[in-house]
Protein backbone atom coordinates (compact mmCIF):
# COMPACT_ATOMS: atom_id res chain seq x y z
CA UNK A 1 0.00 0.00 0.00
CA UNK A 2 2.91 2.39 0.76
CA UNK A 3 4.36 1.59 -2.06
CA UNK A 4 1.56 2.11 -4.26
CA UNK A 5 0.66 6.02 -2.01
CA UNK A 6 4.31 6.70 -2.74
CA UNK A 7 4.56 5.68 -6.60
CA UNK A 8 1.13 7.99 -6.78
CA UNK A 9 3.08 10.88 -5.11
CA UNK A 10 5.56 10.65 -7.34
CA UNK A 11 3.48 10.75 -10.12
CA UNK A 12 1.80 13.37 -9.45
CA UNK A 13 4.62 15.88 -8.45
CA UNK A 14 6.05 15.16 -11.95
CA UNK A 15 2.44 16.68 -13.53
CA UNK A 16 2.44 19.17 -11.76
CA UNK A 17 5.47 21.35 -12.22
CA UNK A 18 8.75 21.27 -13.92
CA UNK A 19 12.37 20.93 -12.37
CA UNK A 20 13.88 24.95 -12.41
CA UNK A 21 16.60 23.07 -14.61
CA UNK A 22 13.74 22.82 -17.21
CA UNK A 23 12.21 26.29 -16.65
CA UNK A 24 15.82 27.69 -16.82
CA UNK A 25 16.13 26.09 -20.24
CA UNK A 26 12.60 27.68 -21.67
CA UNK A 27 13.53 30.47 -20.52
CA UNK A 28 16.96 30.79 -22.39
CA UNK A 29 15.25 29.51 -25.79
CA UNK A 30 12.86 32.42 -25.74
CA UNK A 31 15.50 34.92 -24.96
CA UNK A 32 18.00 33.09 -27.66
CA UNK A 33 14.99 34.02 -30.39
CA UNK A 34 14.01 36.74 -29.21
CA UNK A 35 17.62 37.83 -29.74
CA UNK A 36 17.23 36.98 -33.19
CA UNK A 37 14.03 38.35 -34.19
CA UNK A 38 13.50 41.52 -32.64
CA UNK A 39 17.08 43.20 -34.52
CA UNK A 40 14.83 41.69 -37.75
CA UNK A 41 11.84 42.87 -36.78
CA UNK A 42 13.59 46.50 -36.57
CA UNK A 43 15.51 46.39 -39.78
CA UNK A 44 11.93 45.26 -41.39
CA UNK A 45 10.46 48.11 -39.71
CA UNK A 46 13.53 50.32 -41.04
CA UNK A 47 13.00 48.89 -44.68
CA UNK A 48 9.21 49.44 -44.60
CA UNK A 49 9.54 53.44 -43.58
CA UNK A 50 12.15 53.99 -46.84
CA UNK A 51 10.13 51.95 -49.23
CA UNK A 52 7.08 54.62 -48.22
CA UNK A 53 9.26 57.59 -48.48
CA UNK A 54 10.43 56.32 -51.95
CA UNK A 55 6.62 55.75 -52.69
CA UNK A 56 5.28 59.29 -51.34
CA UNK A 57 8.01 60.68 -53.35
CA UNK A 58 7.05 59.51 -56.22
CA UNK A 59 3.32 60.41 -55.87
CA UNK A 60 4.02 63.95 -55.02
CA UNK A 61 7.12 64.37 -57.89
CA UNK A 62 3.65 63.28 -59.86
CA UNK A 63 1.29 65.60 -58.73
CA UNK A 64 4.04 68.61 -59.26
CA UNK A 65 4.84 67.60 -62.40
CA UNK A 66 0.93 67.66 -63.20
CA UNK A 67 0.95 70.94 -61.68
CA UNK A 68 4.21 72.23 -63.55
CA UNK A 69 2.13 71.68 -66.65
CA UNK A 70 -0.95 72.87 -66.40
CA UNK A 71 0.41 76.14 -64.37
CA UNK A 72 3.45 76.38 -66.79
CA UNK A 73 5.87 76.71 -63.72
CA UNK A 74 6.31 74.70 -60.67
CA UNK A 75 4.67 75.70 -57.24
CA UNK A 76 5.97 77.60 -54.47
CA UNK A 77 5.37 74.88 -51.65
CA UNK A 78 3.88 71.48 -51.49
CA UNK A 79 0.73 72.68 -49.82
CA UNK A 80 -0.18 74.61 -53.56
CA UNK A 81 -0.46 70.67 -54.75
CA UNK A 82 -2.22 70.05 -51.26
CA UNK A 83 0.33 67.68 -49.68
CA UNK A 84 0.56 67.64 -46.33
CA UNK A 85 1.15 64.53 -44.65
CA UNK A 86 4.64 63.77 -43.24
CA UNK A 87 7.27 61.30 -44.27
CA UNK A 88 7.70 57.99 -42.31
CA UNK A 89 9.62 60.01 -39.49
CA UNK A 90 7.23 62.65 -39.29
CA UNK A 91 9.30 65.37 -40.89
CA UNK A 92 7.63 67.26 -43.65
CA UNK A 93 8.86 66.42 -47.19
CA UNK A 94 11.38 68.97 -47.92
CA UNK A 95 11.07 70.82 -51.60
CA UNK A 96 12.90 73.54 -53.36
CA UNK A 97 11.65 74.71 -57.29
CA UNK A 98 14.77 75.14 -59.04
CA UNK A 99 13.43 78.51 -61.02
CA UNK A 100 13.95 80.60 -58.24
CA UNK A 101 17.15 78.58 -56.30
CA UNK A 102 20.29 79.73 -55.73
CA UNK A 103 23.68 77.75 -56.46
CA UNK A 104 23.81 77.36 -52.94
CA UNK A 105 20.09 75.69 -52.01
CA UNK A 106 20.47 73.15 -54.90
CA UNK A 107 21.38 70.00 -53.50
CA UNK A 108 24.77 68.53 -54.66
CA UNK A 109 25.41 65.08 -56.10
CA UNK A 110 29.76 63.83 -55.07
CA UNK A 111 30.95 65.86 -58.34
CA UNK A 112 28.60 68.60 -56.68
CA UNK A 113 26.67 69.27 -59.37
CA UNK A 114 22.84 69.88 -59.03
CA UNK A 115 20.38 66.38 -58.76
CA UNK A 116 18.14 67.74 -60.78
CA UNK A 117 16.73 70.67 -62.81
CA UNK A 118 13.94 71.29 -62.58
CA UNK A 119 13.19 70.54 -58.93
CA UNK A 120 14.72 69.16 -55.47
CA UNK A 121 12.28 66.78 -53.48
CA UNK A 122 13.52 64.49 -50.89
CA UNK A 123 12.63 63.36 -46.99
CA UNK A 124 15.22 63.98 -44.24
CA UNK A 125 15.81 60.54 -43.06
CA UNK A 126 15.29 59.63 -39.49
CA UNK A 127 17.56 61.71 -38.30
CA UNK A 128 15.36 64.84 -39.48
CA UNK A 129 19.13 66.85 -40.40
CA UNK A 130 20.11 67.15 -44.39
CA UNK A 131 22.44 69.40 -45.76
CA UNK A 132 22.82 70.25 -49.51
CA UNK A 133 25.64 68.39 -50.33
CA UNK A 134 25.27 64.30 -50.14
CA UNK A 135 28.68 63.91 -49.33
CA UNK A 136 27.76 65.15 -46.21
CA UNK A 137 27.12 63.17 -42.98
CA UNK A 138 23.64 64.47 -41.95
CA UNK A 139 22.54 64.04 -45.66
CA UNK A 140 23.46 60.09 -46.12
CA UNK A 141 20.26 58.62 -44.77
CA UNK A 142 17.90 60.94 -46.94
CA UNK A 143 15.44 59.58 -49.16
CA UNK A 144 15.89 61.81 -52.59
CA UNK A 145 14.85 62.28 -55.96
CA UNK A 146 17.79 62.94 -58.41
CA UNK A 147 18.47 63.01 -62.17
CA UNK A 148 15.34 64.71 -62.59
CA UNK A 149 13.06 61.69 -61.14
CA UNK A 150 15.26 58.66 -62.79
CA UNK A 151 16.30 58.05 -58.92
CA UNK A 152 14.34 58.02 -56.15
CA UNK A 153 16.30 56.47 -53.16
CA UNK A 154 18.78 56.00 -50.38
CA UNK A 155 21.15 59.20 -51.08
CA UNK A 156 24.24 57.00 -49.70
CA UNK A 157 23.04 54.54 -52.51
CA UNK A 158 22.96 57.05 -55.01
Amino acid sequence: MREQLRAANTRRQWLLGFTLLELMMVIGLIGVLLGIALPRYADYRDRMKVADAVRDIGVIAAKLSMYGLDNKGFPDSLAQIGWTQPDPWGNPYQYLSMADATVGQKRKDRALHPLNSDFDLYSMGPDGRSVPPLTAQASQDDIIRANDGAFIGKASDY
